[in-house]
């Protein structure tokens, strides 16, 4: 492994190294042949008046073996001979003031919880069988495929008889056969670096190079991702850059003065979080991080990241009245350019609820240079519309259509994440309106839209089921509802959406662009009927949502062309668990004006429903 030398500071400081953990940490000196010849500890504790490595092999005492202070700078590193694979391990730091017990920042393996020490691990010789899948990704950008994200809680997932947790090992066949019967065509794990509380869900780490130990070892990580890239499953990972855990023994005060964080108490503390803002704008930290991605991308093959929080990052404090925050702009700009030279098809996407102009333009055209962004306000105004009583929607008719003003400004995915199924904000299902069947009628609308509005779509585990309890990290999810009929209709539609949706060019062709949207209908607010088309270069598919429990019966809408359109879903289907009106002939197009429009085509329109019509030529 990589030891210390002038230029790996130099890059190190200036925030350009982008394999600092190749330098820093434990690492298992090898020789030729592979024998291990002695276990190197190296920190960077620039504050520190000494720096002792304690552990398991030396019964935590101090004096045993103290660190070498290799430069002026404050790096300390020891040699310890022979093999120390699996021992546990922190940094004594004396401050002058007192010491202080660290875990290292750098380490790539944990003690379980509620333990807090490192362990020394060897992350390296996992044999991997995923060359066709990297080899051809490059191939198959996000912008013009299908992507349908699929965001889990590893840990509440799925748990085994006794309530106890799987390794990503163990739920690796269960998870992929999950995933490819739903047609999901990404996975995105909330965070699987160590962090000392399950109820923060992995939002406060401590250890951001340490795969967490509750899911059993990074090789195990490893094995889950080689597999889901076998099958054809891409992985993005929710990672926090922005704020870290003030737990004792992480990176908060890591030497007894601010390090990773700013030195000034009031933008680096997150008071109503109880966390703390990394400074994006020390070189030191810019390496950390960007090492810290680079490191998924490279020893995971991880394929994207979703960063939380870019709003607190791109504003001191998430408040536009403290200022732009340069230094966390200008990392972000340099983390989006690492990223897509490691791999020019990744995704990278903002969870950003800030007005901040060109969140997704390139770093060279004064953007910030992620590809994607959370469509947070699609999310806000949709759900409270199908919250409401299908009697007042009609006077909330502009809630439903406002996103479609923004929807070519940035690239965006639309998400109905964790976040909207929590603290008492209920799961999907429970937010619908009306009796048990109307409930399911209108999640299923929504579901009708939230695929065949323009932009990529992510949904939280429970939603493709329509499980009525809210997220719960301390339970598995409600897989007994499966065995009633409309949770097993609901799931059958949920699946056969997502085939059409990836099957059909009209939705993902043109998805970034204007030219692949046109309305038909967006006026009628009376009735709570939308009606646009999707299209592609050479095909297009008219969309109809009525979001009232009315049925129309020779329900006339103009169409874009000449010719016929054959309903491919209905989720009034009876299949569905809807009442089953549907139009089960084509629908011939008559020269007859209407909305605008030479052509038109009268069908049934089904009761709280999606109707999608595909065109063909006559």
């Amino acid at each position: 492994m990589k030891g210390i030398n002038a230029d790996t500071l130099y890059y190190y400081h200036t925030g350009t190294l982008e394999d600092a953990y190749h330098h820093f940490g434990a690492h298992l000196i090898k020789d030729d042949k592979g024998a291990i010849l002695f276990t190197r500890f190296t920190v960077y504790a620039p504050h520190a008046k000494a720096v002792s490595v304690v552990g398991s092999f030396n019964d935590y005492q101090d004096w045993v073996h103290q660190m070498t202070k290799v430069d002026a700078s404050g790096v300390f590193q020891i040699e310890i001979p022979g093999s120390l694979e699996w021992a546990e391990y922190k940094y004594k730091i004396f401050t002058g003031e007192g010491a202080l017990f660290k875990s290292d920042p750098f380490a790539f393996y944990a003690s379980l919880r509620p333990e807090t020490t490192s362990k020394v691990y060897d992350l390296y010789g996992y044999q991997w069988h995923d060359d066709a899948y990297m080899a051809t990704r490059h191939e198959k950008k996000p912008y013009d495929s299908p992507v349908t994200i699929y965001e889990m809680h590893m840990g509440s997932w799925m748990k085994k008889p006794d309530g106890s947790v799987h390794t990503f090992a163990e739920i690796t066949p269960h998870l992929i056969e999950y995933l490819k019967s739903h047609h999901y065509t990404h996975v995105e794990f909330m965070p699987v670096y160590e962090h000392p509380l399950d109820a923060s869900w992995g939002y406060q780490g401590t250890g951001y190079y340490a795969v967490t130990s509750r899911y059993g070892v990074p090789k195990d990580l490893m094995y889950l991702i080689d597999s889901l890239h076998q099958a054809g499953i891409g992985v993005l990972l929710d990672w926090v850059p922005g704020h870290m855990c003030k737990d004792p023994h992480g990176l908060y005060m890591f030497d007894g003065a601010p390090l990773f964080e700013y030195e000034d108490a009031y933008i680096r503390e997150n008071r109503v979080w109880g966390t703390a803002n990394f400074d994006l704008g020390k070189g030191m930290v810019r390496s950390f991080m960007i090492s810290n991605a680079l490191y998924f991308m490279r020893e995971f093959h991880v394929d994207g990241f979703r960063l939380d929080a870019v709003s607190n990052m791109i504003h001191y404090l998430g408040d536009p009245a403290n200022g732009e925050n340069e230094g966390a702009i200008g990392f972000l700009r340099e983390l989006s350019k690492r990223v897509f030279k490691e791999n020019d098809a990744a995704i990278l996407a903002a969870e950003d609820s800030s007005a901040h102009p060109k969140i997704t333009h390139p770093v060279e055209h004064g953007g910030l240079g992620f590809n994607y962004k959370w469509n947070m306000g699609w999310m806000n105004d949709t759900l409270e519309y199908f919250e409401k009583d299908p009697i007042y929607r009609k006077f909330h008719h502009h809630e439903l259509i406002f996103s479609m003003h923004y929807a070519y400004a940035e690239n965006y995915i639309l998400p109905l994440s964790h976040d909207e199924v929590v603290h008492g904000k209920k799961a999907l299902i429970d937010k619908m309106p009306g009796d048990y069947w109307q409930k399911f009628a209108n999640l299923r609308a929504y579901m009708g839209y939230f695929y065949t509005h323009p932009g990529k779509t992510l949904l939280f585990m429970g939603g493709e089921m329509a499980q009525f309890r809210e997220w719960s990290e301390e339970r598995e999810l409600d897989w007994p509802v499966l065995t009633y009929p409309m949770h097993e209709a609901y799931v059958h539609f949920q699946k056969t959406i997502k085939q059409l949706i990836a099957d059909e060019p009209a939705f993902y062709e043109l998805d970034h662009s204007p030219e692949g949207f046109e309305w038909i209908d967006q006026y009628n607010a009376e009735q709570s009927i939308l009606v646009y088309a999707r299209k592609a270069q050479d095909s297009h598919v008219i969309v109809l949502l009525n979001l009232t429990p009315s049925t129309y019966h020779d329900y006339r809408i103009g169409t874009l062309s000449e010719g016929t359109y054959e309903e491919i879903l209905n989720s009034d289907a009876g299949s569905f668990g809807g009442s089953n009106l549907y139009n089960g002939l084509p629908l011939n197009t008559e020269k007859v004006p209407s909305h605008g429009r030479d052509q038109s085509i009268t069908l049934t329109v089904s009761p709280l429903s999606v109707t999608l019509l595909k065109w063909k030529k006559r």
